[in-house]
């Protein structure tokens, strides 16, 4: 649970490499369907554009993704804050227990109910923590999915004006080039900073 920003980051490369896919496998799809076409529009279709932004800078800046870091941090205190306390109230019972048996106040009937009550204790704990965790993962999955959702349905509209070919995320170790000509970094932190409202049930 405290390796939420790890799973957060590791993500984000995921979601990374998904956009570019993605970009490529529907330009592709619209290439092959397409028929080939001479004079004023195949010289437009030669027009060929790459933009990219920097995942690491909307990481950043975009309040939705900081909105969602402290959403994890906050729930990922509220899960080990539950997961102490149960932790104290084992511990609690195994002392008092042990404190009985020194003092040989405990039957052997009563060691053995002492016992199971503590085995039945710590395994409700190890399920309670099962179920947050999972329950963690599918928290992060979902507004993973809300991010990428908002980036992409923004790069729709803004690319309608801007007319490139692809938009892709650049990420340390998978482009080894990049020309900052066409870094548009800044109009989607502009942009999506600009259409996301927190709080809203859209976001």
């Amino acid at each position: 649970m405290k390796n939420g920003l790890l799973v957060w980051n590791v993500l984000l490369t995921l979601v990374a490499g998904y956009l570019l896919f993605t970009h490529f496998s529907s330009n592709k799809k619209t290439a092959t369907g397409e028929k080939k076409e001479t004079g004023a529009a195949a010289t437009v279709n030669k027009d060929f554009r790459i933009a990219y932004f920097e995942m690491d800078s909307i990481e950043a800046n975009f309040s939705m993704v900081k909105d969602v870091k402290a959403e994890l941090s906050k729930k990922e205190e509220t899960m080990n804050a539950e997961m102490e306390r149960l932790g104290k109230n084992l511990q609690e019972k195994y002392n008092y227990f042990q404190g009985q048996a020194q003092a040989g106040s405990l039957t052997e009937a009563q060691q053995q109910a002492a016992g199971q009550e503590l085995k039945n204790l710590d395994d409700q704990m190890k399920n309670r923590k099962q179920l947050l965790d999972q329950e963690y993962s599918d928290f992060v999955m979902r507004r993973m999915k809300d991010v990428k959702t908002k980036i992409e349905d923004f790069l729709k509209e803004y690319n309608k004006e801007k007319n490139y070919s692809y938009i892709v995320s650049y990420e340390q170790g998978l482009f080894y080039y990049k020309d900052s000509v066409y870094n548009i970094t800044a109009d989607v932190i502009k942009g999506l900073n600009g259409i996301y409202k927190p709080g809203s049930k859209k976001d």
